[in-house]
């Protein structure tokens, strides 16, 4: 047996024979009157159970999922009419003071429209997904939810801890990052910090969603179409989880050598959340702390999108060039070089990249987005997808680069070019490689 083996059983030893001595002594000193049931080790003994653990933890994770995805569709949707109104405003402004043609596209179809993606689309999922977590941690569930998959994290060479640092990622993969704080390890700290990326954040959830609803549920009733499209992004997920799993090996046993350190969990009493308390925190130090961070990337990337747009080299814009010079490559991936453009694009967010796409494919000089599925379905179809180019577009959207706020963010908590570089990179080739293999294999 390795030392390494033997170190960890006799600290798991040392530990439990002082928290058994401990509790001896407590009983010798103290008189403990009969309150009934221990309802905490009642609960304990289910949620973390060997046969029970992981399909409620599963069940009440996917219930949180649920609840932002469907809760987000009105205020999403409401926030960006109330944009778009906005801008007819502007429109209104700049036409009044005759203000320059490029003037106008550049500060209100470029910076402003992209900005109103980002934040309409950003914004509900967040202010959702964010008080439910925490209020998740405030009752005393994540370190449940830590101690169900620690060996499995342990087992790949990272943390225990690292479930619960991507779980934030669901969220934002920049509090994914931000949260990684919480391993004091600095190698298995990087670990967590370099495959956060692998789950999918809210931004992409969209992108997941309408791709599985359009070439995964077609042809089928209304009730297994949803059925249908849930268990795709479920396995879409699922998949990042066990990439993440992978990669986590993988960086163990090269970049990253160790052993994974000793994670002793006491778990704390389950009590009742502070909702107010929870809420406040959550919508300020989180959401709005994350979006301030979308934002400042979105906006210039929302200028130089226009003016790649109507630049124009001959009969056809700068943009349609740089598509075409990427379509070799999506070609072989299974994708085209629309599709690849929009990710590249979209950097900075996201959630800008489909209406990137349609505005490639439509030609058009500003981001738009269709007015209904099938319309989006039926432009697709056109450009010749097909359920190969769907399933490789959300594997891709899984494992590209991380945004452009998640690199900012892993700059900042790691301090070096050199991480955040290979953060960007590390993804993009595990993209590359799974969607070429899936487009060799159907093809």
């Amino acid at each position: 047996m390795r030392l390494a083996d033997n170190y960890e059983k006799n600290g798991d030893l040392i530990v439990t024979t002082l928290y058994d001595y401990a509790r001896r002594i407590a009983n010798q000193v103290t008189v403990v009157k009969d309150q009934g049931r221990d309802w905490d080790q009642l609960i304990d003994d289910l949620v973390t159970s060997k046969y029970f653990g992981y399909p409620l933890m599963f069940l009440l994770l996917g219930v949180v999922f649920w609840i932002t995805i469907v809760g987000a569709n009105c205020p999403s949707q409401l926030l960006s009419d109330l944009f778009f109104w906005f801008e007819g405003q502007l429109t209104f402004v700049f036409q009044l003071v005759q203000a320059p043609e490029w003037l106008y596209g550049l500060l209100v179809l470029g910076v402003y429209r992209g900005l109103s993606w980002v934040v309409s689309v950003m914004l509900p999922p967040m202010a959702i997904f964010f008080p439910l977590f925490t209020l998740l941690e405030d009752l005393g569930y994540l370190p449940r939810v830590a101690f169900n998959l620690d060996h499995l994290f342990k087992r790949s060479g990272a943390h225990g801890k690292m479930s619960l640092t991507m779980s934030m990622g669901f969220g934002c993969n920049a509090a994914g990052v931000i949260a990684a704080r919480i391993i004091e390890s600095p190698r298995e700290r990087l670990i967590a910090i370099l495959t956060n990326n692998f789950v999918p954040c809210n931004g992409r959830f969209p992108g997941l969603i309408a791709m599985s609803s359009m070439f995964m549920a077609v042809g089928i009733s209304m009730a297994s179409s949803s059925l249908v499209s849930a268990l795709v992004v479920a396995s879409i997920v699922i998949t990042g989880i066990m990439i993440t799993l992978a990669i986590s090996w993988l960086l163990s046993r090269t970049l990253l050598k160790g052993e994974s350190s000793s994670f002793t969990l006491e778990l704390p009493p389950y009590r009742k959340p502070q909702v107010i308390t929870v809420l406040i925190r959550s919508f300020f130090d989180r959401t709005i702390f994350v979006l301030w961070r979308a934002v400042k990337v979105a906006a210039p990337a929302g200028a130089l999108i226009w003016f790649l747009a109507n630049i124009t080299v001959g009969e056809y814009s700068f943009i349609a060039y740089l598509a075409d010079f990427l379509d070799p490559l999506g070609r072989i991936m299974g994708l085209d070089g629309v599709i690849l453009l929009a990710f590249i694009l979209g950097l900075p967010a996201n959630e800008i990249v489909i209406p990137i796409m349609v505005m490639t494919y439509l030609s058009e000089g500003a981001m738009i987005e269709l007015d209904s599925l099938s319309a989006f379905r039926q432009l697709l179809l056109d450009q010749g997808w097909t359920w190969l180019t769907a399933l490789n577009f959300m594997l891709f959207s899984l494992l590209h680069f991380p945004c452009g706020t998640t690199l900012l963010t892993i700059k900042k908590e790691t301090g070096s070019k050199k991480w955040t570089i290979l953060a960007a990179v590390l993804p993009t080739i595990v993209g590359i490689i799974v969607c070429t293999v899936i487009a060799w294999i159907v093809g």
